[in-house]
């Protein structure tokens, strides 16, 4: 049990979450900074809970609820937290069932059916589904991270929903409590009769069915015909009709209630047969008009999916680089918009047929050229940038972003292309415009027009559209909520769409199921006004707090704090962070499943410290502190996630800050200064090793350094690198000046002069690994220079940096670029080094010398595989498998590593799916964070590594990796640069 009450707890609610700790086993989290971290999801709104449950099982969310009921506190459900509508933020108690509550409890393969828990991803469900061949087929963009839960909450729809329906068609059954603590299995309604059903739960079931049966000429009047409706509750399946059809099943109801009714406790799907193939064809369209046009024809063509991306998610796109490649591949030249349709099925010869019947309709249409994708490998980069819709829409810098409020409005197919472009004319009277994309297959298309929500006028902008667009809506008969629900944004919408008796009849089943108004209140029903500015993230007032100046260069954002606010308002809280099936992000996350220890979590905590809503001094307080604790600086999310917070920049400003008020502990100052000493120290490596060979020297720098007496730290080398074994300009040479080889290698083809950057790890540590670099580019033809400094050798400064001394950094940056001065390349083995310079270098010495610079700045792998130079190589037949440094993943390096080692003939070099190993420099040596070092290695490299035969040779670039390999899985792991010079054909 674990009680977070630390002030300042709320004093009204002190004893209430004091009874919490007592009668549950999760977590209980009252604290100031928890309740921000979960005082927002993915919309414009912003509502600080009472408090945050994290519970171990269900029974905790019964005695939570009790205790809830009887304080007279409300209860919210949340899963993932990436709704659009504000549906997941409340002044309520927040149940987060996301950390436990993920079970699949039972699957029936030959019913096709699953009860799964509802903090369960779904595309974990799918994956455990995948030995069954069986999947569950309601796909949202964000499937790596919703949770069932949240899906039934919303009616989730997905990109397939043409052809498998939504959330409420794929529902069997919902095991629920009540808000008076019953709890009931809600299905079929003919099996919810019968003489053990308690006389509550019969009543409630008998006034439902009444309430449908005087209701249903004014349902079938109002309640629009789209397959994409999910607004208000779904009350049609009370009906006669419902009856008739057999769709009268209460599990409907609840499907959509967004955690307004009951809560989920387990739920029952319905599962499909796996489609094991698919083919995609992207249409090219040179206006969006056309596009729309062409949707309803298309759609005959009973495809599985018809997805929009237009003009403005292309260009987005190209400036994201892990999405670059991907979409130029995407083009047939310059389109204004594109339409992705994909067929599934079983054999390859009918989807064929398929995109061919495709490519003629488009030439019938007048669109000849359709881009084909039928292979896996694209297929997944194509589906990711489309998943990634939302976040590369809100990638645009400054307060100006595209504003989810009218997303999802749905149209017959053949009234699209008027209704886009009528609603087009709309954000032109108002002075903006919209960005579309998504589920053209039914008249649902994702549209954002872009709006300041701290600007009071575009908030006025705002109700003005809302209100024209639902006006054309009603105009079409088609559904002002097709996908993401209603929350706060649509709730008030609903007696102009549905009309004044479809409202009270929603009031009616709010009031059967809680009369007490205990669960998720004001949602749905009883709303408050969509643009109530008090309720929004950016509320009145809002703007950067005093007393905190940034120590890097943030100008490529705008806004406060120099443009560092505006980079930490870039978190939407879409959670993308939250996924398992990214490359590196999130590691901590991974391990401990905990908002704070997210990239999401630790923006919010920064945006909320930023401007002064944490209370004074909160940049350097312990809840900041604990938010960045376990975030090893992977850079991950510089690249993956699609807005591109660098929270590994963050949290040098964090660290910074820190350091400055609190100083430097002994054991960062020891880790800061590494480079200073290491020339002094490594002249008694036999001295210096003594800690890892004598136990008590181990107790000693854990009790006093906080360094793990479990870990040893790296051997110091009594055969160190020296500058004296590479040329240097401090002996007279110049840049162009030396022939032949410069590592007693056998002579090459003269090519030119490199730096290279001979860092304090390999040198002192793993010296091996420079002589083989030089041995390297000596045979493919580069004089490797490492400069005479006379004094103390280069360094990239990352050591300080990592424990927030800034300055000392900054000092270091300038001394190396001094150094490196002539137009060369320069070459790194160590990614955290060398990206340093590629990297924090431009946000410590900003301006066009650091950015040149900077360009110049790559790892070997990356040169070779730039240069393409002439190597001769022996065969080294046999298999590796490579581990990929975070650095390297992030800036893209990563496929040259692999590509290099590829010019070895017969050596099959095969990537280690993982994310970060955990050691992250110092971070795998600390004592307090010895367990999340290890879970972040269990989670994918070490048992790869283990499974790797025997004579599978094991690369890792990274120092950190290799130890954490070493230490961790008892093998050894080598640079790539010591296979390149295995394979040297030396004569």
């Amino acid at each position: 049990m674990t009680a977070d009450l630390a002030e300042p707890v709320m004093p009204d609610h002190a004893a209430f979450a004091m009874r919490l700790a007592r009668n549950i086993k999760g977590e209980v989290l009252f604290d100031r900074a928890n309740r921000g971290r979960y005082s927002t999801d993915a919309s414009i709104y912003q509502v600080d809970p009472v408090g945050v449950v994290v519970p171990e099982t269900i029974d905790d969310v019964v005695a939570a609820m009790a205790i809830a009921r009887d304080e007279g506190v409300p209860v919210l459900p949340r899963g993932g937290g990436t709704s659009q509508c504000g549906q997941t933020v409340n002044r309520a108690l927040v149940i987060d069932c996301s950390k436990h509550l993920r079970r699949v409890l039972q699957v029936d393969a030959e019913a096709r059916t699953a009860l799964v828990e509802p903090g369960l991803v779904l595309g974990h469900l799918n994956n455990a589904l995948r030995g069954e061949k069986l999947f569950f087929p309601v796909d949202p963009s964000t499937h790596a991270r919703c949770t069932i839960g949240g899906m039934a909450g919303n009616n989730s729809c997905g990109s397939k929903s043409i052809r498998y329906g939504l959330m409420a068609d794929n529902v069997r059954a919902i095991e629920a409590i009540l808000s008076d603590g019953s709890q009931h299995r809600f299905g079929v309604i003919p099996d919810n009769l019968g003489e053990r059903i308690p006389a509550t739960v019969a009543d409630l079931i008998q006034r439902l069915r009444v309430l449908g049966a005087s209701e249903a000429d004014e349902i079938a009047a109002r309640f629009p015909r789209q397959l994409r409706r999910v607004g208000g509750y779904n009350i049609d399946a009370l009906t006669p009709a419902a009856r008739a059809s057999g769709r009268d099943n209460l599990a409907r109801l609840l499907v959509g209630s967004e955690g307004t009714l009951a809560f989920s406790a387990a739920i029952e799907l319905t599962l499909h047969p796996v489609k094991p193939r698919k083919v995609l064809g992207i249409c090219q369209f040179p206006t969006f008009r056309k596009a729309m046009e062409a949707s309803k024809h298309i759609v005959a063509l009973q495809p599985e999916a018809v997805e929009l991306v237009d003009r403005t998610m292309i260009d987005l796109g190209r400036g994201i680089p892990i999405y670059r490649a991907t979409i130029e591949q995407m083009l047939l030249g310059e389109p204004d918009s594109l339409l992705i349709v994909e067929f599934h099925g079983h054999e390859d010869g009918p989807l064929l047929a398929k995109l061919a019947e495709l490519e003629a309709l488009m030439g019938d249409l007048g669109h000849p050229g359709v881009v084909r994708a039928v292979d896996p490998a694209p297929q997944a980069d194509i589906a990711a940038v489309r998943e990634a819709g939302l976040n590369i829409m809100m990638s645009m810098k400054g307060d100006g972003k595209p504003v989810s409020f009218i997303e999802d409005c749905a149209v017959d197919l053949d009234d699209l292309a008027d209704y886009t472009e009528r609603l087009n004319g709309v954000f032109e009277r108002h002075g903006t415009k919209g960005t579309w994309y998504a589920h053209a297959s039914v008249g649902c298309l994702h549209v954002r027009p872009v709006l300041n929500m701290k600007d009071p006028a575009d908030v006025t902008r705002m109700r003005s559209v809302a209100e024209e667009a639902f006006a054309l809506v009603r105009e079409y008969k088609g559904s002002h909520s097709g996908e993401h629900g209603d929350g706060l944004v649509r709730s008030e919408f609903h007696e102009q769409m549905f009309g004044a008796r479809i409202v009270r009849a929603f009031d009616t089943v709010k009031q059967a199921f809680d009369p007490i108004g205990l669960m998720n209140p004001n949602r749905i029903t009883q709303p408050p006004r969509m643009d109530d500015r008090t309720l929004f993230r950016y509320s009145p007032g809002y703007g950067a707090a005093s007393g905190f100046t940034p120590k890097l260069d943030w100008s490529d954002h705008p806004g406060a704090l120099g443009g560092m606010l505006g980079a930490v308002e870039m978190c939407n809280n879409n959670g993308t962070c939250r996924g398992f099936d990214t490359g590196v992000m999130c590691p901590s996350y991974r391990v401990t499943r905990d908002e704070v220890h997210l990239t999401r979590g630790r923006a919010n905590t920064l945006r909320l410290a930023l401007t002064g809503q944490l209370g004074a001094d909160a940049m350097t307080s312990e809840p900041m502190a604990e938010a960045m604790a376990l975030c090893v600086s992977c850079k991950a999310c510089k690249r993956e996630c699609p807005t591109g917070v660098d929270m590994a920049k963050m949290k040098i400003e964090v660290s910074a800050a820190r350091a400055e008020r609190h100083g430097v502990k002994w054991r960062e100052t020891l880790i800061a200064e590494l480079p200073r000493y290491a020339p002094f120290v490594s002249q008694l490596p036999m001295v210096a090793n003594l800690r890892n060979n004598l136990p008590p020297l181990r107790w000693l720098t854990e009790r006093f350094f906080g360094l793990s007496a479990a870990r040893r730290l790296p051997k110091w080398r009594r055969d160190k690198f020296l500058d004296g074994e590479a040329p240097g300009e401090a002996t007279g040479d110049a840049p162009g000046d030396a022939t032949g080889s410069a590592a007693g290698g056998a002579p090459a083809s003269r090519r030119g002069d490199v730096y290279l950057l001979a860092d304090t790890f390999n040198r002192y540590f793993e010296p091996e690994n420079l002589r083989a670099a030089l041995k390297v580019l000596a045979a493919a033809g580069y004089r490797a220079i490492v400069p005479r400094t006379g004094g103390r050798p280069l360094c990239c400064g990352r050591t300080w940096l990592a424990v927030g001394m800034v300055e000392k950094a900054r000092e270091e940056a300038a001394r190396t670029m001094r150094h490196l001065s002539h137009d060369l390349p320069i070459i790194g083995l160590e990614p955290s080094c060398l990206m340093t310079l590629r990297d924090e270098f431009r946000s410590l010495l900003p301006g066009a010398e650091t950015d040149r610079f900077a360009e110049r700045a790559m790892l070997l792998s990356e040169f070779i595989a730039r240069e393409q130079p002439e190597l001769s190589l022996r065969a080294m037949p046999g298999t590796v498998r490579v581990h990929g440094h975070c650095h390297q993943k992030a800036f893209g390096a990563f496929p040259d590593a692999l590509a290099m080692l590829r010019l070895i003939p017969k050596l099959s070099a095969l990537p280690i799916a993982s994310s970060c190993c955990g050691m992250a420099g110092a971070f795998g040596y600390q004592a307090e964070t010895q367990a999340a070092s290890r879970a972040m290695a269990e989670a994918d490299l070490l048992p790869a590594v283990r499974a790797a035969a025997a004579h599978h040779y094991i690369v890792a670039d990274g120092t950190s990796c290799r130890h954490q390999i070493r230490d961790l899985a008892g093998r050894e792991a080598v640079h790539s640069v010591r296979l390149m010079e295995r394979a040297l054909q030396t004569g």
